[in-house]
């Protein structure tokens, strides 16, 4: 198991978390990528504890998708099956197990001051958080994707449901966006990942 972790963890993260899958009696799963999440958690009708994780290059992604999944595990354990998934119990936990991950052996300079302000207030996905998911995008090995915010205003661009659309002004946070096909507007998050299409 830990010749696996390897592959998809920080080096100085594989001990401590081959040590949480044995301490909470957990089956890891890594399957290959998802677009909805990812990871997820789950209790099997044995007792056992069910993690799929997302297979990715980006470890630092992977690292913090792997805890945070553990944390919901642990938050249950604790507090019970009643609370919300993503609420302050879960946080709380998140938070704590997090602590020992968020050094310089681990993840890069570059990332920690992020992950610090993002675990203040975890958030219920790296994705919501706009400057983490803009921090975590640097680690990604998928050279043809980028983010909306880095492109020009009137670029077109695909998503990945295949729709084209042409990137807009920018209200406050987020861009306006009109879809060639229909001619509806979008608006965008400016880490919203796209592909460009050349014209």
């Amino acid at each position: 198991m830990k010749e696996i972790l390897a592959k998809y963890l920080p080096e100085n993260a594989v001990s401590p978390c081959f040590e949480l899958i044995k301490a909470n009696n957990i089956y890891l799963r890594i399957v290959n990528e998802r677009k909805t999440r990812h990871g997820d958690y789950r209790r099997l009708p044995d007792g056992q504890h069910l993690i799929t994780m997302n297979a990715t290059a980006n470890k630092y992604r992977f690292l913090i998708t792997f805890i945070h999944e553990v944390s919901h595990l642990v938050a249950f354990e604790r507090f019970g099956r009643l609370i919300k998934p993503h609420g302050n119990e879960w946080k709380y936990i998140f938070q704590q197990m997090m602590i020992p991950f968020i050094i310089p052996e681990i993840f890069p300079k570059q990332l920690l001051e992020v992950l610090r302000l993002h675990f203040l207030n975890p958030m219920s996905s790296s994705d919501i958080d706009p400057r983490l998911a803009i921090a975590l995008k640097q680690y990604d090995s998928d050279e043809k994707r980028c983010l909306i915010y880095e492109v020009p205003l009137g670029s077109i661009f695909r998503i990945k449901d295949g729709r084209v659309f042409r990137k807009g002004k920018r209200r406050i946070k987020c861009y306006d966006c009109i879809e060639l096909s229909t001619g509806k507007r979008y608006i965008f998050q400016p880490h919203a990942e796209i592909e460009l299409v050349k014209t």
